[in-house]
């Protein structure tokens, strides 16, 4: 039997040359860039607007599930999006995640009660994961991985900016309008992603019917996951604020649920002609380090982006929207250390060295975060910030390359599916850990007639902001000393968490990448001419002026 023809993608990369990317690609890129933005722009204002939510709709006992509940959808929803995007392809379950989104925005803004925002969180969860999921993959469709690095540091670029942005406006439109807007403002951004998405994003989509494609799905393993995610996730969320971490009522879900992803992955293994998880995703050794790196990074970064407004509001006494401005030496420095780690990457064609860099630059700022004081000056909690959000930034960035780099590219979209789970869980288990550790030391360190005013259940660290500043001395300095020595152990525990991501790395093996895309997937034939057509008129402008054209300087 013969083998088959090369594709044009490989054969350039055969002859040692990159595919030129035109309009048609750029104008696919962008709606892929303005998704990414509209996902990260919600996160990070939410996080800093919650205390002025749960005060408004007397949520301090629930509080916890406004975030969890857009954690478990989207989480929940990873592995079955990569599988729909493979069977129906990428275009419409991006549509479709968007909308998901904008329902959930809406639904959240009219909120009248915290079950009616934790509703709206879980659709717009839903939209939110197949975005970030759909957003790599796209990319992956459209970039090879050996080129990537720099691409994946201006989708990070994007996310860094939307997450500087993101606590200001959360915080001024909580302090000085309405924190409604704070989801509001999703519509008209929504609008305009699906608009580009629709427009311009023209990639391959796979024959065949609909009846036939839904046939193709792997149902009962996607319940399955589902299932073990959600109850994982309500044990977590119940864990050491609701209930103690010993009581039936985290235990129970926790187990079961962890119980029912391994049954997932066992069953993807051993069953389905199309699993969700093909096995050879997890098969090597270097994947399963990339992705043992994902889920470390994942718990220790959102650890920042949670509780450092926190600090901020709870120990300085910043408003809303001050403690916004004050995490932008956070959001504003990870995204050039992950531009910083893909250029790496794509210069050496290396991917340890940028690993090994994040982790321990990432050590030594949770290191120092833990020095923050209720008196620490401006230089302090600036400096530190900026050396802990430079190793999250590589590390953030750099994962990917392993996971990657030891599978043929048409399992890109189940291993990008995974690895966004992977991610996404470990932030839930993040957000519990930290919060169980500040809870257990608030409570320890806390004067004991200020704790006893709060119900038995509530988050006291969001119950307790709105009223700090009202105090009379010397309790006021007491509890925000309280806060600083609690939000120290979340630190240090962190620290710990970052050491087991250095444990990964010896697992690494230098592999090849991938120097073509799966062009199942890639731009149509239609968008493909244009490329082709804006190559020919490069050579004629290049022939007439004998300068060279972009292929023949790669061939050089």
């Amino acid at each position: 039997m013969s083998s088959p023809e090369p594709s044009s993608a490989e054969s350039q990369a055969v002859a040692g040359t990159k595919p030129h990317k035109g309009t048609a690609f750029w104008l696919s890129y962008i709606a892929v860039v303005v998704s990414v933005f509209l996902s990260a722009l919600d996160l990070t204002g939410v996080a800093t607007a919650l205390p002025t939510i749960t005060a408004d709709l007397h949520g301090g006992d629930e509080f916890v599930w406004v975030g969890s509940a857009y954690a478990l959808s989207s989480t929940a929803i990873l592995p079955l999006s990569g599988s729909l995007a493979d069977i129906f392809g990428r275009r419409p379950i991006m549509l479709i995640s968007i909308a998901f989104f904008a329902v959930g925005s809406a639904i959240s803004g009219a909120a009248q009660n915290m079950n009616m925002l934790i509703a709206g969180r879980t659709i717009q969860g839903i939209g939110g994961g197949g975005i970030i999921n759909l957003t790599e993959i796209i990319v992956s469709d459209l970039v090879p991985l050996a080129e990537r690095g720099l691409y994946q540091g201006i989708l990070v670029l994007t996310w860094s900016f939307a997450a500087g942005i993101g606590p200001p406006i959360g915080g001024s439109l909580a302090q000085d309008a309405s924190w409604r807007w704070l989801y509001y403002i999703n519509l008209p951004v929504t609008g305009v992603a699906f608009g580009l998405v629709l427009l311009f994003l023209r990639v391959r989509t796979p024959a065949g019917s609909i009846r036939e494609k839904l046939k193709r799905v792997d149902w009962l393993g996607n319940f399955i996951v589902i299932a073990g995610t959600t109850l994982a996730i309500v044990g977590l969320t119940f864990a050491g604020v609701r209930f103690p971490w010993a009581s039936a009522q985290v235990l129970a879900p926790l187990i079961i649920g962890m119980v029912l992803v391994g049954v997932f992955i066992f069953y993807e293994a051993k069953v389905p002609r199309e699993p969700t998880l093909p096995w050879e995703v997890l098969a090597q050794r270097t994947s399963l380090s990339g992705y043992a790196s994902t889920l470390i990074h994942g718990i220790t970064s959102i650890s920042i982006i949670y509780y450092m407004p926190v600090f901020f509001q709870a120990c300085l006494g910043a408003s809303p929207i001050r403690s916004g401005v004050d995490m932008l030496a956070t959001a504003l420095v990870i995204a050039p250390f992950a531009l910083f780690a893909g250029i790496i990457v794509q210069v050496q064609n290396k991917y340890r060295p940028a690993n090994y860099i994040g982790w321990i630059i990432t050590i030594v700022g949770f290191g120092i975060l833990t020095l923050l004081r209720a008196d620490s000056n401006t230089g302090e909690w600036v400096g530190f910030q900026i050396v802990a959000a430079a190793g999250s930034g590589m590390i953030y960035a750099a994962t990917i390359f392993p996971v990657l780099a030891p599978h043929p590219v048409q399992r890109t979209a189940s291993a990008l599916a995974f690895y966004a789970f992977v991610r996404a869980f470990a932030q839930t288990w993040g957000i519990t850990i930290a919060s169980t550790i500040l809870q257990n030391e608030l409570k320890k360190n806390l004067p004991e007639a200020f704790v006893s005013q709060f119900p038995e259940g509530s988050e006291i660290a969001y119950a307790a902001i709105p009223i700090i500043g009202n105090l009379e001395e010397p309790l006021r300095s007491d509890v925000r000393k309280a806060f600083a020595l609690s939000m120290a152990t979340i630190w240090k525990a962190m620290i710990g968490i970052s050491g087991a991501g250095i444990l990964t790395l010896p697992f690494l093996q230098e592999i090849p990448m991938q120097q073509h895309t799966d062009e199942s997937f890639g731009l149509t034939e239609e968008q493909m001419a244009e490329r082709r057509r804006q190559q020919d008129e490069e050579k004629t402008i290049a022939a007439v002026t004998g300068a060279n054209t972009p292929l023949d300087s790669d061939k050089q």
